[in-house]
């Protein structure tokens, strides 16, 4: 048996270091975001714009979602198991 290690000092200082690490590093993304959007000079968008953009977001996300849950049904229901039918081991083809 392996002893249990979760509980260590040096654990918890390296789940700790990783969150503020990755923290930091959304807080530039969204800075950086923040600040190139309001630098952008340029006519306004129309609300049709705004409307696609909407729309564009939500279907990736259905999508995305969709497969998702497809990847997670066919390897819950062994759909993702090599065959193991007759002639499975046949180097036939």
């Amino acid at each position: 048996m392996q002893p249990e290690n979760r509980n260590r000092p040096g654990n918890r200082f390296g789940a700790i270091a990783l969150v503020a690490t990755l923290v930091l590093i959304l807080a530039a993304a969204l800075w950086y975001a923040a600040s190139a959007w309001l630098a952008l000079a340029g006519p306004p968008m129309p609300t049709i714009g705004y409307v696609a953009m909407g729309a564009g977001i939500f279907f990736s996300l259905v999508i995305g979602c969709g497969l998702m849950a497809l990847l997670f049904y066919s390897s819950r229901h062994g759909y993702d198991e090599p065959y193991q039918g007759p002639g499975a081991g046949d180097d036939r083809g």
